[in-house]
């Protein structure tokens, strides 16, 4: 029996039907403990991760419940599921199993796994975040500067903007009815690469930020690649954004992003497509002064009716969503209360 694993990632459903999705890779590194590493052995894990050989091409089965369904890995060793939801489904995260027996050139693999979905709320908001410069400080507009802080920097030695994790507990309590303790659904959109996905996920569990399904761009598999991370067109956000609206007609979406590469402009076009399912936008300043294109480009999203703030800092995007009503001033959850009397303090 050939060695190979099951790369799983967080997936999503709505009423109707589930997305789910992973990687077939020949071996994916292991354990927890190698993203608090120090030193070169940090830079050597991060090695490691754009080091990943896929394998394509084998039968892969999803098994929901009592219903099983197939699937074909690609070139790269990318499969997804869009199958269908016969029953009715309450809203949280649900587990979800994928298993791999096929054969392939005389080698016979078999590999298991299983991850999580989401099902949101009833008046729940949706959420996508971009990740590098909005939440995370990442230097993407000093591509030098930006690896070296992604070799050197080990998850805990990395940092959130000051306040943000307040105002993404906020935005995780925002509803359109009534409060409810992780209501939301969040996606975090970004040009990192599948990767830096387990990076990015032991990040945001560290720093109390909300648990979210990740869209990231196409695997790499060699350092050659490694070099231009995160760079490259931006155009599968834009396509990723548009998919995740389009799933979820009956939400309300809040975007935010910065101003370091190309996130108000992807922004506005979605604002211009989807005009009436776009809540508010939320663009982070990165530079000491604020860039006029950015202003002008969040003035045409206002020109539609929707609610924008370009700031410098996250506690004016907190007061923003309280002014707005967004989220809530005076909830009735305790919890919930504790959570916006921190957040103005």
């Amino acid at each position: 029996m050939k060695r190979c694993d099951l790369k799983l990632y967080r997936g999503y459903a709505n009423k109707k039907e589930l997305v789910v999705f992973g990687h077939v890779v020949k071996k994916y590194p292991s354990g927890d403990r190698k993203y608090t590493r120090r030193g070169f052995r940090y830079a050597k894990t991060i090695i490691e991760l754009f080091s990943i050989k896929t394998i394509p091409f084998l039968k892969i089965t999803l098994h929901l419940g009592d219903k099983t369904f197939e699937t074909t890995a690609e070139a790269d060793g990318y499969f997804r599921f869009q199958v269908p939801l016969d029953a009715e489904m309450p809203g949280g995260w649900h587990s979800y199993r994928v298993t791999l027996d096929d054969e392939m050139n005389g080698k016979k693999y078999h590999a298991e796994s299983s991850e999580e979905f989401f099902m949101p709320y009833k008046s729940s908001y949706g959420i996508i975040s971009d990740i590098d410069d909005t939440f995370l400080i990442s230097h993407s507009r000093r591509s030098f500067k930006k690896l070296f802080v992604l070799l050197s920097k080990n998850v805990q030695a990395r940092k959130p903007f000051d306040d943000v994790v307040k105002h993404y507990q906020l935005l995780s309590f925002a509803s359109r009815t009534h409060p409810h303790k992780d209501s939301n659904i969040f996606f975090y959109v970004s040009s990192s690469e599948w990767n830096l996905y387990d990076m990015i996920v032991r990040f945001a569990e560290l720093n109390g930020l909300p648990k979210a399904v990740l869209k990231l761009k196409k695997i790499k598999s060699g350092l050659d690649d490694f070099v231009m991370t995160g760079s490259g067109s931006h155009e599968h956000k834009l396509r990723k954004i548009h998919n995740i609206i389009n799933f979820y007609p009956e939400l309300q979406f809040i975007l935010l992003g910065d101003d370091s590469q190309k996130d108000p402009e992807i922004y506005e076009e979605i604002c211009r497509t989807f005009p009436q399912n776009i809540r508010a936008v939320y663009i982070r300043q990165t530079r000491k002064r604020a860039k006029p294109h950015t202003a002008a480009l969040l003035k045409n999203i206002q020109d539609l009716g929707i609610d924008t703030c370009y700031f410098g800092h996250s506690n004016k995007a907190i007061m923003h969503s309280l002014d707005h009503g967004i989220v809530f001033q005076t909830p009735s959850e305790p919890e919930v209360k504790e959570i916006v009397e921190k957040a103005i303090s």
